[in-house]
């Protein structure tokens, strides 16, 4: 990928550094140049060993007695690179660089092969059971018949249903490797870097990256460093490292041109440009990382924590596996005790006994549970993929079911980010044109605004921007009042590059280092670049920012005619102008300039009186200013995005939006949204405004921070989690505030136990109609910018913006939203609810199974001491409600009606009492066809009865045991009674269409008549291999299973009204009754009316 920016660089045919002619091709430059390896000087060793600070940068260039800056550019010509052009190079002078530094890529872990996933899958405990005992039936068969034929049949099918399930294990295991594989290359992908190559900016990926390049980076969306690089100046001085990735000190490293960059490092302040130097296993984190690999560690994505979905499933696993062993020792000690004891059976008859327990127990351990979860995720993290959700950790699937609150950024989440100036205010006069009009347009053709203001203007927006910023790429802001300055007629790279001290190319990029950046940070709100004026030491200083962050800091106001006037008799017009800009639902920013006569070295000095948001001393450069312009920036509202909350707020989950704008742009956009409805304002008649709301409905950080924070005696401040719980079940709207507040939020609302306090829920509920969640707060938060990381970590759930989003929040994220679409999120709620609803399906059809199967086990251990199932039949049922139904249920597609119910709670047990209701409503009707079929079977269908065909010896003396008619027809029947009633499990609450939906699931119909088919074949034409008779069944035995099988559809609408009744008039409500009773003295009648 490689992608070429609008606003940068030089185009069209020039010469490069070597003098070979070069044009452009796809964003890049081709040339003839017949560069070899000799060309390069540095050797990739002493380039690592410079990265590694083994040697100095003057050492290593042979440039002795310099400053770090003219080091660095004699280190970027040693690389036959260009500070500002890059490499001049075409394609083969890219893969030179490749082949002689190597390139930016660490070889991945090499898979687990199949078989040694398939060594790890035989090991499960119950398959070495039945491998042993596989080997042993042959071996005892073959050695102890006399004629052996097909004696050795069940051994085998044994161990072939062992092998069935080992390879199937075994394809999960390693399909998830791939998933997780393409995980890692999606991601690969959105991590996107800007370089300098034959002057053009062109967006490329981390893998593309080539020691020579010259990389851009800053704080908002380029913040990870790819590859181990040499700062260069001097307009990148200012910046702030997170080494604690390396280092483990989490204190920010100050960094100046000439100084190491290192690889996997995090930039939290400032921007730059840097000369890459060392790349993949060469870099200092490629070779951390080629260690890892090579010690057979792998990636910490390899290794899967448990989860709280996992933990509870692995409890009820433990307690049907305990129940399942006892009634397996049951079996085998019935079975011996009646079989040897009573009926007087040779003891090679405990080998059966033995294969009857083993086989019970492999019917009731429920092996298909964990398959169930990893299909699930792996399905619901695949599916999410294409409705826009990059899902990095699979737990964060199920995490998202639980939610119940969203707190949501508003810019490029609830909005379009489709940035656009909409009215300006300058010259104390305000500029609104229609909507079919630009702003800029408007300004020039209409509103004719001075030429003097428009240069003004144009200079300010042009020099008092990021260089990463451009028409269609950079911060959406910048993007937007770019586009105004091309609207008025200018452009903003000619501006920058013949201004001094802001140019960085042609004959006064040596003059760069006159002027001065100071970055943009949460706690100024503010941004200014300082640029000298002339040759005596005047400067002017160019600042934006926070509409009534900017105000304060101005003494003046532009007027037209060049004339200023002061600001404190037109402050009220300003602020006016904000209030209308802001309940239009538009962000303000001012741009504000002053004239500084005092040396260079006073830029650092701090006020004694001006104080930024944060409470820190402003620069006195950027104090007492001239307020020149107010712009109104419109950000329309995403179509989808009303209906999404309309949606979450059905589902029981609350949308807290927290934003950094104005009061009243935050409750305008919430209004528009539907965060904030009528019932929060004070009377339904009051205008949508941030004065008419409710108390702690819209709170500013600055407030807020005080009421959720005490201070304590030593003057340190402490949060107030009682304060908090007094907020935020009121809480809507969070404006203008910091990441830090994004992080009190989230950690304050997964701390609440206000759940807990009954009283207050039921006061919330009566005085203000607000529902508390019984469990505790399951937080999704959505960040953007470097310093959401920490919340974003915070939250239960963090979801980081694919497209504006920072390196760092990506990283920090457990989904990342690839279109920054709110609507996206409730997606993503909709497939969480979806993994514990297929996880439910499963268990309860499996469950169902497994009452039934050891029911009838037990039955026959005790009737004839041999089960009506067979060993390898119980084996095909457990693989098909194990492997197959796994994967059928765990497929399924989420519906609407899951966003109708509450979230999960998370303090619930897996298996509701409605399903309990289904499970033990289905077992038993299929426990009553089986024993009807059992004992009456041969009187009401003809055929002889199954234990007297089957056994040896019962009819005469050497009588040898055949597969019965009787036995097979309840095998079928059971399996068929299978079948029907998965279709049922795919309802949870009592549905009376059980079949809606299920064609728009291709994967489950598939399933479903693929096992159909299978059965049809064992049962008819299995034999010995699946102990069914010789011949199959003839079709009225056929008819009469699928009518038993079928006649799970009806059964189940009775047990729906059943537990209908039940919870109308049920067991609870008659324990009252009679709790009553006894209260009137009527016992005592009740047992007179009850005697004889």
């Amino acid at each position: 990928m490689c992608v070429k920016t609008e606003g940068s660089g030089k185009m069209g045919e020039e010469k490069n550094s070597n003098g070979a002619s070069s044009n452009e091709c796809n964003g890049t430059k081709s040339t003839t140049t017949n560069m070899s390896e000799d060309d390069f000087k540095l050797s990739t060793a002493s380039l690592s060993q410079l990265a590694a600070g083994d040697v100095s940068l003057d050492v290593l260039t042979e440039i002795n007695g310099k400053s770090k800056e003219e080091c660095v550019l004699g280190l970027t010509k040693l690389l036959l690179s260009h500070p500002t052009d890059g490499i001049t190079g075409g394609d083969d002078e890219i893969t030179l660089r490749r082949s002689v530094y190597g390139e930016n890529a660490i070889e991945e872990k090499e898979f687990d092969s199949f078989l040694s996933l398939c060594w790890d899958a035989v090991q499960d405990f119950v398959l070495v059971m039945l491998t042993v005992m596989g080997i042993v039936s042959i071996v005892i068969e073959v050695t102890m018949s006399d004629e052996c034929t097909t004696c050795y049949i069940e051994g085998a099918a044994i161990l072939t249903s062992v092998t069935i399930v080992t390879l199937v294990t075994a394809g999960i295991d390693y399909a998830k490797q791939g998933a997780l594989a393409r995980l890692n290359a999606s991601l690969d992908e959105k991590n996107i870097k800007v370089i300098t190559r034959g002057g053009v900016q062109l967006e490329v990926t981390d893998a593309e990256i080539v020691v020579g390049d010259i990389l851009s980076v800053n704080s908002h969306a380029l913040a990870s460093i790819p590859a181990d690089c040499v700062l260069l100046g001097p307009c990148s001085a200012g910046l702030k490292m997170d080494e604690s990735s390396l280092t483990g000190e989490s204190k920010l490293v100050s960094k100046a041109p000439g100084d190491v960059i290192l690889s996997g490092t995090n930039l939290i302040e400032g921007s730059g440009k840097m000369v890459v130097i060392a790349v993949g296993v060469n870099s200092v984190a490629g070779k951390i990382k080629a260690r890892v690999y090579a010690d057979g560690t792998g990636d910490a994505m390899d290794h899967d924590e448990e989860t709280p979905l996992t933990q509870k499933l692995e409890v009820i696993a433990k307690q049907i596996g305990m129940l399942g062993t006892v009634a397996a020792s049951v079996a085998f000690v019935a079975s011996a005790i009646i079989g040897l004891a009573v009926e007087g059976e040779d003891a090679e008859k405990l080998v059966d006994y033995f294969i009857l327990a083993i086989t019970v127990l492999a019917v009731a351990v429920p092996e298909g549970l964990p398959l169930a979860v990893t299909l699930a995720l792996a399905f619901s993290s695949n599916k999410m993929m294409s409705d826009q959700n990059l899902v990095k950790h699979l737990d964060a699937c199920e995490t998202m079911g639980c939610a119940t609150t969203i707190c949501t950024d508003k810019t490029g989440t609830l909005t379009a980010n489709r940035m656009t100036a909409r009215s300006l205010y300058i010259a104390k006069q305000d500029y609104t044109p229609d909507s079919s009009s630009s702003l800029g347009g408007y300004l020039r053709t209409t509103a004719r605004l001075a030429e003097g203001l428009i240069k003004l203007l144009t200079e300010t927006i042009s020099i008092d921007t990021m260089d990463e910023s451009t028409l269609t790429m950079g911060n959406p802001t910048e993007c937007a009042l770019l586009n105004l300055v091309k609207d008025l007629g200018a452009d903003f790279q000619q501006i920058r590059d013949s201004t001094k001290g802001r140019s960085s190319a042609g004959v006064l990029a040596k003059d760069l280092d006159k002027g001065k950046q100071v970055n943009f940070s949460s706690a100024r709100k503010m941004m200014s670049w300082v640029i000298p004026l002339d040759d005596n030491g005047g400067f002017r200083v160019y600042s934006k920012g926070a509409s009534e962050v900017l105000l304060q800091r101005c003494t003046q106001i532009q007027c037209k005619d060049n004339a200023v006037e002061s600001i404190e008799e037109h402050k009220e017009e300003v602020n006016t102008a904000i209030d209308v800009y802001a309940k239009r639902g538009m962000r303000t920013l001012a741009l504000a300039y002053r004239d500084v006569s005092g040396p260079a070295s006073e830029f650092d000095a701090t006020s004694s009186t001006m104080k930024n948001a944060d409470g820190s001393p402003a620069l006195e450069i950027e104090t007492q200013m001239t307020f020149l312009a107010l712009v109104g920036i419109e950000d329309p509202l995403r179509a989808e995005v009303p209906d999404a909350i309309e949606k979450c707020y059905r589902a029981g989950i609350d949308v807290r939006m927290v934003t950094g704008d104005s009061p009243n742009t935050a409750v305008s956009i919430a209004a528009q949204a539907g965060i904030v409805r009528k019932e929060h304002f004070l009377n339904d008649d009051a205008p949508m405004v941030a004065e008419n709301l409710r108390p702690n409905v819209m709170m500013e950080g600055k407030e807020f921070r005080k009421r959720v924070y005490r201070t304590m005696e030593d003057g340190t401040q402490e949060f107030n989690q009682t304060a908090f719980d007094e907020i935020w079940p009121h809480l809507r709207v969070l404006a203008r505030s910091s990441p830090d507040d994004k992080l009190t939020l989230a950690h304050g609302l997964n701390q609440s136990t206000l759940f807990e306090n009954k009283v207050k829920c039921k006061e919330l509920l009566s005085e203000h109609n607000i529902t508390i969640f019984p469990d505790r707060q399951v937080i999704a938060m959505t960040g953007d910018g470097t310093n959401d990381a920490p919340a974003l970590k915070r939250a239960d759930i963090g979801f980081a913006m694919g497209i504006a989003g920072t390196q760092i929040a990506k990283d920090a994220a457990d989904i990342i939203l690839l279109d920054d679409n709110f609507a996206s999120i409730v997606t993503a709620a909709k497939w969480g609810r979806n993994v514990y609803a297929s996880i439910q399906k499963f268990l309860q059809f499996q469950l169902t199974v497994n009452i039934a199967a050891v029911v009838v086990a037990l039955t026959g251990a005790f009737y004839k001491q041999i089960s009506p199932l067979a060993a390898i039949q119980l084996l095909w049922v457990n693989l098909l409600m194990d492997s197959l139904a796994s994967l059928a249920l765990a497929s399924e597609p989420p519906v609407d009606e899951l966003l109708e119910r509450p979230p999960v709670n998370r303090s619930q047990h897996m298996i509701t009492e409605r399903m309990i209701f289904n499970m033990v409503g289905q077992a038993s009707y299929q426990i009553c066809v089986i024993m009807v079929l059992l004992f009456t079977g041969p009187d009401w269908f003809g055929f002889e009865a199954g234990d007297i065909v089957e056994k040896d010896d019962s009819k005469y003396e050497g009588y040898v045991g055949e597969n019965s008619e009787h036995y097979t027809m309840i095998f079928n029947a059971f399996v068929w009674m299978q079948l029907f009633n998965e279709i049922n499990s795919r309802h949870l609450h009592g549905e009376v269409n059980v079949f809606k939906g299920m064609f728009n699931n291709p994967l489950f119909c598939g399933i479903l008549f693929v096992t159909a088919i299978l059965q049809f074949i064992f049962a008819q034409y299995g034999s010995h291999y699946i102990h069914v008779h010789e011949h199959g069944l003839k079709g009225e035995y056929w008819m009469w299973c699928l009518i038993f099988g079928a006649a799970s559809l009806p059964v189940q609408q009775v047990i729906n009204l059943i537990y209908a009744q039940y919870k109308a008039h049920g067991y609870k409500p008659w324990r009252k009754r009679k709790r009553n009773r006894l209260a009137n003295g009527s016992f005592r009648e009740l047992n007179v009316r009850s005697a004889p």
